[in-house]
């Protein structure tokens, strides 16, 4: 990965003729508008979790919940994704976030502007937090991935609220992704604090988390208690993928 700043990169490699990381036609843009169309249709999701509804699931009106969140609600007030992690969107989101392919994060960053109350989350939040990357997993990445992906997202709107240091991450022994829940849930106790000088930016606000991939939840819940128990107002979520 070269050391140029990995926002820089992106802002430059989008303006670019590039081939579709899905449909590798040539030229085109990283994310043509054919393939657009065929596999991200905005689907019916729960206004908690994400996780895809059956079509006219809550055709009434109001925030569509699943029945999982009605017995058991998470600790998020919102939580919206652009796609399923499922084919193309795995490939593509894996060589954005594991193999160093910044260029990518304005187009799907754009994915997740089309979708729904998007901008309306950015515009009402206060804080806007990437999902705390631990120092050791950076230096193996190379690039703090949910922190370019946010400031793709950011805008007028956003200006003066994205604060990635408000959280800090200890580093975890197994990457989230290898494990179940009930494991990602017992390595991730502690893993999440709010430093005291960061708390004055914390309490009663509205916090955006911004992150790649939606698993089990695990991750975002366990970061929303943390913000929750520091005193902010609420944690809603911004990602680009779910796992259905």
């Amino acid at each position: 990965m070269p050391n140029l700043p990995a926002s820089w990169l992106s802002h430059w490699h989008a303006g670019l003729p590039s081939q579709c990381a899905v449909c590798r036609r040539w030229p085109a843009q990283r994310l043509c508008q054919d393939c657009r169309l065929r596999w991200a249709r905005p689907l019916p999701r729960c206004g908690l979790c994400a996780m895809p509804l059956p079509a006219g699931h809550g055709a009434s009106g109001g925030q569509q919940v699943c029945g999982a969140c009605l017995v058991k609600p998470p600790p998020l007030t919102h939580c919206l994704a652009a796609l399923d992690y499922a084919y193309p969107w795995h490939t593509v989101i894996g060589d954005f976030k594991f193999r160093g392919d910044t260029g990518l994060a304005r187009s799907l960053a754009a994915l997740l502007l089309e979708q729904h109350g998007a901008r309306e989350q950015l515009e009402q939040c206060d804080l806007l937090l990437p999902m705390p990357l631990s120092a050791q997993r950076l230096r193996e990445r190379g690039f703090h991935q949910a922190l370019v992906l946010a400031r793709a997202l950011s805008g007028p709107s956003t200006r003066g609220k994205l604060r990635h240091q408000a959280v800090q991450r200890a580093h975890t022994a197994q990457a989230q992704h290898d494990l179940p829940r009930a494991l990602r849930l017992r390595q991730l106790r502690g893993v999440f604090a709010v430093p005291p000088a960061q708390l004055p930016h914390v309490r009663g606000r509205r916090v955006l988390l911004i992150d790649d991939v939606m698993t089990t939840g695990a991750s975002l819940h366990a970061l929303a208690t943390c913000l929750r128990r520091a005193g902010a107002a609420e944690v809603s979520a911004l990602v680009l993928a779910r796992t259905p």
